[in-house]
């Protein structure tokens, strides 16, 4: 299920940046359509909501912060080039995780860790020179996207709690839509008014426009929730290996869906790239695995 809302959410929203090119207001959509989804939620008791504290509400600001700037650069890469080529970008995500325990954290890694990353830098360089779709904006976009969702994932381990992820990530996806809203406004507001809204309606007409944003947003919200949920039922391998056959499947699928051409070179790039993230995250798993039976013993 996971896969499946990602795919379409993925093809879904490309769809809607070919004919509505503002990713900044179609980030906000995504969130809104999932707070207003979580309220339902809440409301009719599924799930029963998790009171939060001022303590537990300062541990989630800076996680729902990463996750608004991930969350609004992915979409402006998005918007701007290949859905395949953003995810082979953000297969990078790792190598920001590592350096990120390494430098900040303070975490001594072992070399083969790094040495595992070696072939996601080449293979994800080996892509971007040869992308057909490349653009600056693209490429600086889903790299700013890493280094936040790298961010979000230090501030997550510090606000760990007894909370359900359900809850958790109801509450990290209110305060990223309060976020968002203000750079929303000011990048988009006056293009949205001219002439952004009124071009869409134009082009496919207002029921189709509607039903897209909503559709979207809820697979985004969807998605997310159930790679929450995911994380919180399996071990850290099942998750890391899932996450780097979702890229696969989220790659296919879209060069299948939008007939992209890509070159041999950035193919070959995409392949070197996600098979270094697959040994990274097998290293890494075996890692929290010893970890885990070393406080058992």
């Amino acid at each position: 299920m996971w896969y499946f809302l990602n795919v379409i959410f993925n093809i879904l929203n490309k769809r809607i940046y070919n004919y509505f090119p503002y990713p900044y207001f179609v980030s906000v959509i995504h969130l809104l359509v999932g707070v207003v989804y979580c309220l339902v939620s809440w409301a009719v008791g599924l799930p029963k909501r998790a009171p939060i504290d001022s303590k537990l509400l300062k541990l989630l600001i800076p996680v729902a912060v990463c996750h608004a700037l991930g969350h609004v650069t992915s979409n402006v890469s998005f918007a701007a080039v290949a859905v395949s080529f953003t995810h082979t970008i953000k297969a990078l995500e790792p190598f920001f995780n590592a350096a990120a325990s390494q430098f900040i954290l303070g975490q001594q890694l072992p070399l083969t860790l790094w040495l595992s990353l070696a072939p996601v830098v080449i293979g994800v360089s080996m892509a971007s020179l040869t992308e057909l779709s490349f653009n600056w904006t693209g490429f600086i976009s889903a790299m700013i996207s890493n280094i936040s969702f790298t961010y979000r994932s230090i501030y997550s381990k510090k606000a760990m709690t007894d909370m359900d992820s359900t809850n958790i990530y109801a509450y990290i996806s209110i305060i990223a839509l309060f976020v968002c809203i203000p750079p929303a406004i000011i990048v988009e507001g006056p293009q949205l008014i001219k002439h952004g809204l009124s071009d869409a309606i134009s082009k496919v007409g207002m029921v189709k426009f509607i039903s897209d944003l909503f559709w979207v947003g809820m697979f985004y919200h969807l998605y997310n929730q159930l790679a929450t949920n995911t994380l919180e039922r399996v071990a850290p391998l099942t998750h890391a290996v899932g996450n780097v056959l979702k890229r696969v499947f989220v790659i296919g699928f879209s060069i299948l869906a939008f007939g992209n051409k890509i070159s041999t070179q950035t193919g070959i790039g995409t392949v070197i790239a996600i098979a270094g993230v697959a040994a990274y995250s097998y290293i890494k798993a075996q890692m929290e695995e010893e970890k885990r039976q070393m406080k058992a013993a």
